[in-house]
């Protein structure tokens, strides 16, 4: 395969120790916004199944593995909805638009990456995706290996934001935004992707 039809081939990350965890980011240039001619799919077994949505929602929440988060992100975003880690398909047969979500662990970061695959190869159903989604997985610091991973395979989505852990989220099942800048700069973005209409296809 040629290394140009693979968007998460990229330049070496620099390592900042002096932060917990990345600011949310929106890369200046996507490295991938649409899928890509000629790239290859993941094996069937990796694929997310899509599935026939009932109802509408500005965004869908797509989990790629169990205990993503899709549910407390969908929580969070006014309009959005879990599909529960399918693609979701509308039965009017417009393009939803969708986020990613993963944990930023091994397990989470591979799942993106193959949920990512399929839909630069084409094969996940017609969506606009908007990026990708990856919460902390743990309290502290991600170690570097990982939060590197992260930077790799956020690099095959249009869009990357990287959240922090939320104590409170273990104690309770509160749906108050947390206070932590990632998070409120997460929000506004996705409220502004979801209403933004210049960018959608017939």
């Amino acid at each position: 395969m040629q290394q140009s039809l693979n968007p998460w081939i990229t330049g070496p990350t620099v390592d900042n120790a002096e932060e917990e965890t990345p600011d949310t980011y929106v890369p200046p240039t996507a490295v991938i916004s649409a899928p890509l001619k000629g790239m290859v799919e993941p094996d069937a077994a990796d694929r997310l199944a899509g599935r026939t949505m009932t109802g509408s929602a500005a965004l869908w929440v797509v989990g790629t593995h169990g205990g993503a988060g899709e549910s407390r992100i969908s929580d969070l975003l006014e309009g959005a909805r879990p599909t529960d880690h399918c693609w979701p398909v509308l039965q009017d047969g417009s393009k939803p638009r969708v986020v990613l979500v993963c944990r930023a662990d091994m397990r989470g970061l591979t799942t993106a990456r193959s949920a990512l695959t399929q839909w630069a190869s084409g094969a996940a159903p017609e969506i606009e995706l908007l990026g990708l989604t990856i919460l902390a997985d743990a309290p502290g610091k991600t170690p570097k290996p990982l939060r590197d991973l992260a930077t790799i395979v956020g690099g095959g989505a249009p869009r990357l934001w990287t959240l922090p852990w939320v104590e409170a989220w273990r104690h309770g099942d509160t749906t108050m935004p947390p206070p932590a800048r990632e998070y409120q700069r997460f929000i506004t973005d996705m409220a502004v992707l979801a209403a933004d209409t210049s960018n959608t296809t017939p």
